[in-house]
Formats: structure tokens, C-alpha cells, sequence
């Protein structure tokens, strides 16, 4: 079956497939493999310690992959030189940037000038249509069951992806609870042009920095095994459980006082998990998908076992 969708347009790829940035975690080993696989794979710049590291990094992928892939920049890791890496990504002549976790206006100027293909995440219809104005290429909406940073209207995906589809005119990338062919093809039913995956790629041999004991802990969960931190700063997230998830947000329930809870949920502490696996004294992101989570697959197997779910549910509708 074909999947050509705008989004297929946009990015060059075989499917509307697009791995999330993923903190941390995403980078050219992982990127790689999910554009080899058809997808579109991401590096993840803010996580890298400078620009000259970043423009490594995208040089390193290309001697992994011939197929396009992309820069995702975590607009809340901003450190000053945002836009030295923007510029990076621009010079390397990268398919595509996404910009997550802020506010994108700053940085949309300079990306339209260089023409660049520019997806933007979003939490509401409101931000939608204002990244269509700003000049987004298209939107990832993340509903409610989402891993990592997350709107305030606690929103599902079922419901504020159509929402999002009606408001704007630009491609809808789907995201959110969303982890095999099933979901895809859902993706699809509600009116998106392709969807965005971050937990499900975690989960696999090629997300060489994750850990063992958290991919294991991700097969392992059900979906009731994650929860919101973070509400008591407006600035809500979805972790697995874990004891330091525990002492978060007990914390949380006695103040909202930053610094207090800052020494929890600083990068270094999410590193203590994801790298080392000491679950007492870290934490890791996750999304709801956890419970469709059963195994660790290649990345190419696991895109295939999408597609062949897809088509079998395609099949069934025709």
C-alpha cells in the first residue's frame, strides 16, 4: 500500500513516521535507523553540550543513513546559543528542524528566511493556528497521554487532534498515546497526516544510550504506571513511576517553590535513570503508550510490524 501524505511530501520519507526528540537519548544511532526504516529520524540538539558537537553529530548520521532526518531543538534547554545551532542545522542543509517545549516565535524568522521545514509542537488549537501564522511547515499536536512536557488542558489526543485538524491548514501530525499500527491508523481517522512517536522508540535495541533497567521498566509498566509532575509550576510532564518520582511529587504537594524542587528534576537527575539505571535517584519520561509496550525490537522491526498492522486494519476498511 502507498502512505504518501503531505507529511510524506514535506519530509521525503517512505511513512509518516517521526520519532521524537527525545532528551537526551536521540541521536545519530537512533536517528539513523528510524530514517533507514522509512521513517524520519531525529537528533536531538539541545542535549548536546555545544554547536560544533550538534554539526558531529549530523555529520556522523549521514555516514548512517542516505535518507533525510532532522534536528529537534528543546526550546525550555534553550541556553543561550539556540540560535548558533539553528544556523547549524541550516549550513548542514538538515530535511527538517522540529521545535518543542516553547515558545517558537523568537526563532521562526530566521528558519523562514532559510526555508527550512519547520514542525512545531503543540498542546491546543490556539497554538496551532499561531504556529501556522509564525510559518510552520506543519504541527505535532501531543495530547494528554503524552511523555515529556505537556499542555496544561489536559487534553486527550482523540479529542484535541481533530480539534487542531479543523483549525489549521497545514499538516496535523498526531502524538500521544500512540505506539503500533493501531494507533497510526487512528492517527490517520481523525485527520492527521502522519504521527510522532517518542516513548515506542526508546524501547529499542538502536536507543543505544538508554539504559537497560529503562527499557525494561517501559516494557514492564502498564499505563497506569505514569504520572503528571511539574503541575505546581505550570509546567506539567509525564514520568514513569519510580521512588524519586515518589519524593517529586510529595514535594510538589508541600510547595511550588522551584528551587526547593528543582534539585529533582534537573537533567542531571533524569540522566541518573535513563544512562545509569539507579531509579532512587533519577527519573525518566514516558507516555501512557507504556502499555502497549511489550517488547525491544529493531527499529526496523518494529516500523514493519506498524506497517503490517496498518495495512491489515486498511485492508479491513476497503
Amino acid at each position: 500500500m502507498k502512505w504518501q501524505t503531505r507529511l510524506t511530501e514535506l519530509l521525503q520519507t517512505r511513512y509518516p513516521i517521526v520519532q521524537g526528540g527525545l532528551a537526551y537519548l536521540a541521536y545519530s544511532d537512533l536517528a539513523a535507523a528510524v530514517s533507514n526504516a522509512g521513517g524520519f529520524g531525529q537528533i536531538t540538539a539541545m542535549s548536546l553540550p555545544d554547536a560544533h558537537a550538534l554539526r558531529q553529530e549530523i555529520r556522523r548520521a549521514r555516514t548512517l543513513t542516505d535518507n533525510p532526518f532532522g534536528i529537534n531543538f528543546a526550546i525550555g534547554m534553550h541556553r543561550g546559543d539556540m540560535e548558533e545551532r539553528l544556523r547549524i542545522a541550516i549550513e548542514e542543509r538538515v530535511s527538517a528542524v522540529t521545535l518543542t517545549g516553547g515558545n517558537p516565535a523568537p526563532f521562526m524568522p530566521l528558519l523562514r528566511s532559510a526555508a527550512l521545514t519547520t514542525l512545531v509542537l503543540v498542546s491546543s488549537r490556539t497554538q496551532a493556528q499561531k504556529a501556522e501564522q509564525l510559518g510552520a511547515s506543519a504541527v505535532i499536536v501531543v495530547g494528554h497521554e503524552g511523555g515529556g512536557h505537556l499542555g496544561p488542558d489536559e487534553v486527550g489526543t482523540m479529542v484535541l487532534v481533530p480539534q487542531v485538524v479543523d483549525a489549521v491548514r497545514i499538516p496535523v501530525v498526531a502524538s500521544g498515546g500512540i505506539a503500533d499500527g493501531r494507533g497510526w491508523m487512528a492517527s490517520h481517522a481523525l485527520g492527521a497526516e502522519g504521527i510522532a512517536m517518542g516513548t515506542r522508540f526508546i524501547a529499542t535495541r538502536e536507543c543505544a544510550y538508554a539504559s537497560a533497567s529503562y527499557k525494561n521498566a517501559l516494557v514492564k509498566a502498564s499505563s497506569a504506571d505514569t504520572a503528571v509532575i511539574k503541575r505546581s509550576i505550570g509546567f506539567p510532564a509525564r514520568v514513569l513511576r519510580s521512588p524519586w518520582m515518589d519524593k517529586m511529587m510529595e514535594l510538589e504537594r508541600e510547595t511550588n517553590d522551584w528551587e526547593a524542587l528543582k534539585p529533582y528534576m534537573t537533567g542531571e537527575a533524569n540522566k541518573r535513570w535513563i544512562y545509569e539505571g539507579v531509579q532512587d535517584e533519577g527519573f525518566g519520561w514516558a507516555g501512557q503508550a507504556v502499555g502497549l509496550i511489550q517488547d525491544i525490537p529493531a527499529v526496523s522491526a518494529l516500523i514493519q510490524r506498524m506497517v503490517r498492522e496498518a495495512e491489515n486494519l486498511r485492508s479491513k476498511w476497503t
